[in-house]
């Protein structure tokens, strides 16, 4: 099936354009109460990017795996107590990056000393990733203000709603779909693996027995899996090692992620599969000629994830801590 044809069949609704108004969002929601909102994340970002570098891509993946657990609304954020085990200690999200919660956590403190209560953490997850996006290089998207942080957060509510390394392509474009996005939009996404790492026990079965045929997937570019097998073969003993899921421009957001799948250096099983699969091989070679076409359809995706479940009015609140709820 020839490629235009392929992608026209997906072209109009990935091409949606969202009007924030619909979800009572604006981009000037702190014009008037917190005017310095959007000069006071970029003086956070940035600090916290330059001493850490890593910290971009995962501020990305906190916020995305907030977005698609019941909606953008900083569920989260909230830490486990006595009473409840939270979103934040699900298995899938033990992963993630202390330095991600932790620029939060800087952005939140400074705007409750220059305006007290207003801002909520759902709006400074958002701002402070597109900000980290565009710092290393991403593209700059709108982002609309005005979302309410969640008044719950429970990790039972987790599975089934993000991408496990061990799905087939089905499943993804599944859990996809039941959130609105089809495939080229899920492709485009998952570009955001362009930045950061994963840990070893993420894909050592991709290396050190992938089946009764073939102890290293077949899939992999050979030098590649040997290069990871040496970094990863004390993996056991150490669960903190991790490789970056893209070797030739790790801190770089591009469209290198796609040209590593066609050359067979995909970190995931999952990702390296996109390279072969018909529904997602022709927006993976799309963007992987075509870095413009990744970032303007990566920018109408996150613009789209953005508004996901987002919480306005009285459905939530604004924390005064986004660590905790105000009645906790």
């Amino acid at each position: 099936m020839a490629l235009p044809y392929l992608l026209s069949l997906f072209l109009v609704s990935s091409l949606t354009l969202f009007n924030l108004a619909d979800c009572q969002l604006t981009e000037d929601y702190y014009s008037k109460t917190c005017p310095d909102f959007q000069k006071i994340i970029q003086e956070i970002i940035t600090v916290k990017q330059m001493s850490n570098p890593t910290t971009a891509a995962g501020t990305l993946r906190v916020f995305f795996h907030d977005c698609m657990v019941g909606g953008c609304d900083a569920s989260l954020l909230i830490s486990s107590n006595s009473f409840n085990k939270a979103e934040r200690d699900a298995d899938i999200n033990e992963s993630l990056p202390g330095d991600a919660f932790e620029v939060i956590v800087r952005a939140k403190t400074a705007l409750e000393l220059k305006c007290p209560g207003i801002v909520s953490c759902s709006d400074i997850l958002a701002e402070a990733t597109r900000d980290l996006i565009t710092m290393v290089g991403g593209p700059f998207y709108k982002v609309g203000l005005g979302r309410k942080d969640s008044l719950t957060s429970k990790a039972v509510e987790v599975e089934g709603h993000i991408a496990r390394s061990n799905m087939s392509i089905t499943e993804i474009i599944d859990i996809f779909a039941k959130k609105g996005f089809n495939i080229r939009e899920m492709v485009a996404l998952t570009g955001a693996h362009t930045i950061g790492f994963s840990h070893c026990s993420e894909f050592s079965y991709r290396l050190f027995n992938f089946s009764k045929d073939s102890k290293t997937d077949p899939s992999m570019n050979p030098l590649y899996a040997a290069g990871l097998k040496t970094l990863c073969a004390n993996y056991l003993m150490d669960k903190a090692i991790a490789a970056f899921n893209d070797a030739i421009t790790p801190g770089k957001f591009d469209n290198m992620y796609y040209l590593n799948l066609q050359k067979g250096i995909g970190l995931l099983a999952t990702d390296q599969a996109m390279a072969s699969d018909p529904r997602t091989k022709p927006f993976v070679d799309l963007y992987a000629k075509n870095q413009t076409a990744f970032f303007e359809d990566f920018s109408r995706a996150m613009e789209k994830t953005g508004v996901y479940g987002v919480k306005t009015g009285n459905q939530g609140e604004v924390r005064r801590r986004c660590d905790s709820t105000n009645k906790s």
